[in-house]
């Protein structure tokens, strides 16, 4: 999954909103923002990740086959005539 699609962007903006708020009321200078920056991004990326893993079904699980289909018997099981 690629960290530049819109919906871990999004992520990634909603997170970073408190550090550029903080950044703009002096609590943190600029290069303390531009650290903390791809911090969210990577965290924005990890919460997508999570939510679409866990919002993913669960794959079928692969049919069996039957012990009575047609060439599934060994030859040695087979009956002698």
């Amino acid at each position: 999954m690629s960290p530049l699609r819109w919906d871990v962007l999004a992520v990634g903006l909603v997170l970073a909103l408190p550090v550029l708020a903080m950044g703009m009321r002096g609590d943190f200078s600029a290069d303390e923002v531009a650290v903390r920056l791809p911090w969210c991004l990577l965290a924005g990326w990890g919460a997508v990740a999570l939510l679409r893993w866990a919002a993913t079904p669960p794959s079928p699980a692969p049919a069996r086959r039957r012990a009575g289909a047609p060439g599934s018997a060994d030859p040695e099981d087979a009956p002698t005539p």
